[in-house]
């Protein structure tokens, strides 16, 4: 294939940021990369809209915070606009808006300093879905991006098995529950309790208690304590006290 040929079956990419060497770090590592060609550069978000109108790009390697109009901003209004959107990578510093960038169908989210080999993952998943065709989006989310070491791990929510509240974070244990006392791995994801249960799917998750949230399969049974107290038992034999505030919600469920 010749190199006329790579280009133009290359992804057309603008990169949006507001801090010019950002802008070339990522120029740079993107020249490395024969799957993406970068056909345009804005320093922010109007700017980026105004650029993409003209270009068409099927990428947008989108900066999160910029003065005005932020990142997901601009993918808002991508979103919103007519015809299909290019796709979005969040390329930024912060790691607390994933929850917000998932609702915008990122693609990706990237964080700063950005290195090559991370980049290059980012962008084959934009390659992998090319020319998908895009199901409308469920209310629910099915994935969550949390922050590890140096970058975000997306976590399948199916793989989440049990919530707690800690302070501004919630703790995402996740993984089968182990009846030998192994832990699972559990992950710190910055959103209130409440506000990830909004938008996980009550067909699979239940609260208990104000502090904790449960799939639905990972409780093996209710248990009576007396004097009005109810417990979860879950399916590696821990028991967790179940709230008065959500303990008819629990019973419903359990049909009692």
């Amino acid at each position: 294939m010749s190199e006329t040929d790579t280009k133009t079956q290359a992804l057309r990419t603008m990169i949006v940021d507001d801090e010019p060497l950002a802008v070339e770090r990522i120029q740079v590592i993107c020249a490395e990369l024969p799957a993406i060609n970068v056909v345009g550069t804005a320093s922010d978000g109007a700017a980026a809209l105004r650029l993409a109108e003209k270009l068409e790009p099927d990428l947008v390697l989108l900066d999160m915070t910029m003065p005005e109009l932020d990142g997901l901003g601009v993918a808002r209004k991508f979103a919103e606009s007519d015809g299909e959107p290019p796709a979005v990578i969040f390329v930024t510093a912060h790691d607390h808006f994933a929850v917000e960038a998932f609702d915008l169908e990122a693609i990706d989210y990237v964080l700063k300093p950005v290195s090559a080999d991370r980049l290059e993952r980012a962008i084959e998943r934009a390659v992998a879905r090319r020319g998908e065709r895009k199901e409308p989006q469920s209310k629910w989310l099915d994935e969550l991006w949390v922050p590890h070491r140096s970058e975000l791990l997306r976590i399948a929510v199916s793989e989440v098995h049990q919530i707690d509240a800690e302070r501004d974070y919630v703790r995402l244990h996740v993984g089968e529950p182990s009846e030998n006392g192994e832990p699972s791995r559990s992950y710190l994801l910055l959103q209130t309790i409440a506000g990830l249960e909004a938008r996980l799917d009550p067909e699979q998750f239940i609260r208990i208690h104000r502090s904790t949230i449960l799939r639905r399969d990972n409780i093996r049974g209710l248990r009576h304590d007396g004097l009005g107290v109810w417990s979860a038992e879950l399916q590696n034999g821990e028991a967790l006290r179940i709230g008065r505030t959500y303990l008819s919600k629990v019973k419903a469920m359990a049909g009692r």
